[in-house]
């Protein structure tokens, strides 16, 4: 196995789904890591060698510049996919401009943030258009200081316990057919565990510093054929019906408020208005030390 220099690595959403792969891969590299969480405990982390989790409010400016205090690479996963103007404001564009604050002030000079393939200022959704407020902002601190950034941007994100492909299952198992919204959308989707491999790469290769990566699997598919896919392997195969913007739209409203988790929102509806897919105009995971990004038709069609 290579070898590599242990760093003090503070992750923001390092008890989620990337965050925990990510954790795995930094602590077998005897990388010294640390995790806030809104709430103790962390089970699926804090019991692998050299993670210490500590309970934190990471919106709060002065417990984030305590965070930062004393690390050597800050990494930010934090992202949500479902609110109001205010709360993807909040996440996507404040904390990062607080986090480089901080990381400014306390001589940190690594930060890699995971942004979102597609984030556009003009973009068609509140959700892309703060993700890319967000990376601006970070771009402009970048600038005032010695603050080596990395952005990340990944397609949709599939592995064991995702909330797409397993969404898509579960609700085969229940319904006869699939309604879907926004059907011919265009996605890339990515391995999870090839996006915490090149996250780990990134904080073990300097010269990743002020470049900016789309991470990106093989396979471009519909939403269609991702749903369909999803059926198949969960052993129960639906029809999907596409269904036309204004119907999509109220079925987007309704899912809003309903009780339990948000599955679908009007902004994620806007969202899909452009396709999710590399433009080329940015490096790849093959740039990252991945030569070959996992297939999500071989993944799923060989492990049901």
């Amino acid at each position: 196995m290579q070898s590599f220099q242990p760093q003090k690595i503070l992750i923001l959403g390092g008890s989620g789904f990337v965050g925990q792969h990510v954790c795995s891969r930094l602590s077998l590299q005897h990388h010294h890591v640390t995790v806030p969480t809104r709430r103790l405990p962390a089970r699926n982390i804090q019991m692998m060698p050299g993670i210490s989790v500590v309970q934190a409010d990471v919106h709060d400016p002065k417990q984030l510049q305590a965070l930062v205090h004393g690390h050597d690479v800050v990494i930010n996963l934090i992202a949500i996919l479902h609110g109001t103007e205010d709360e993807f404001n909040r996440v996507h564009v404040t904390l990062p401009t607080q986090l480089a604050r901080a990381c400014l002030t306390e001589g940190v000079k690594r930060l890699i943030h995971v942004s979102a393939l597609g984030a556009d200022v003009h973009g068609p959704s509140m959700y892309q258009r703060s993700k890319a407020r967000g990376e601006l902002a970070l771009l402009a601190a970048a600038q005032k200081g010695p603050l080596g950034l990395t952005l990340l941007r990944p397609s949709v994100i599939f592995g064991k316990d995702d909330q797409f492909i397993n969404l898509f299952a579960k609700l085969q198992k229940v319904f006869p057919f699939m309604p879907l919204a926004s059907a011919n959308t265009r996605f890339q989707p990515v391995w999870v565990h090839d996006v915490a491999q090149a996250l780990v790469h990134c904080v073990n290769t300097p010269s990743t510093e002020g470049q900016v990566f789309e991470a990106c699997g093989p396979d471009v598919m519909t939403l269609a054929e991702l749903v369909q896919l999803a059926g198949r392997w969960a052993g129960c195969p639906r029809p999907v019906v596409p269904l036309p913007h204004a119907i999509a739209w109220l079925q987007a409203l309704l899912m809003e408020w309903l009780p339990g988790p948000t599955l679908m929102s009007r902004d994620n509806l806007a969202s899909m208005k452009v396709h999710n897919i590399s433009n080329g105009h940015a490096q790849g995971l093959r740039a990252l030390g991945i030569s070959e990004p996992k297939s999500i038709k071989r993944l799923f069609v060989a492990t049901p």
